[in-house]
């Protein structure tokens, strides 16, 4: 991240609560709507990618909190994923996102928006491996407990994009 501190910063949460641990980013956005971070816009968007490309518009820096499916995987594990137009990350936990309404996820989202010229400046896809992604409500005990340590990312690279040092 750079320290320029001064540009248009986005968090948007990824995902879907009536898909158990798909709507761990609704959890996320909840509690940085309580604690009140630094940014110009707080959203919760399901994936498609023109929806993200709108919310991320003109953003120097978006963080995009989502869960991801990986086989094997280990659930509650946390993946900061920076990426680069230059070098989109090959094979990354953001492919295996959960699809959003059209089948679509978040690696294809970053695909596309990589490809039309619409990716911010700088994005940080913070990502944790779910356990249940069938229909229902709550999260798995793991991806719950990982809440507050996705919460704590979202707001260090928020705070380091701003130029202050994260709070322990």
């Amino acid at each position: 991240m750079t320290d320029s501190g001064t540009g248009r910063v986005v968090v948007i949460g990824v995902g879907n609560e009536y898909r158990r641990d798909d709507g761990v980013a609704v959890a996320v956005v909840a509690e940085l709507a309580t604690a009140g971070p630094a940014v110009d816009r707080l959203a919760l968007c399901d994936g498609e990618p023109t929806r993200l490309m709108e919310l991320w518009d003109g953003a120097d820096l978006a963080v995009v909190v989502d869960a991801v499916r990986l086989d094997p995987g280990e659930p509650g594990l946390i993946h900061l994923i920076a990426v680069d137009a230059g070098h989109l990350p090959a094979d990354s936990p953001a492919d295996e996102a959960a699809a959003g309404t059209h089948g679509l996820g978040l690696g294809h989202g970053v695909a596309l928006a990589a490809a039309v010229g619409k990716l911010p400046r700088e994005l940080l896809i913070v990502a944790v491996e779910g356990r249940d992604f069938s229909i229902g409500e709550g999260l798995s005990r793991a991806v719950a407990d990982a809440v507050p340590r996705l919460v704590a990312e979202v707001q260090r690279a928020v705070e380091a994009y701003r130029g202050h040092r994260a709070r322990p």
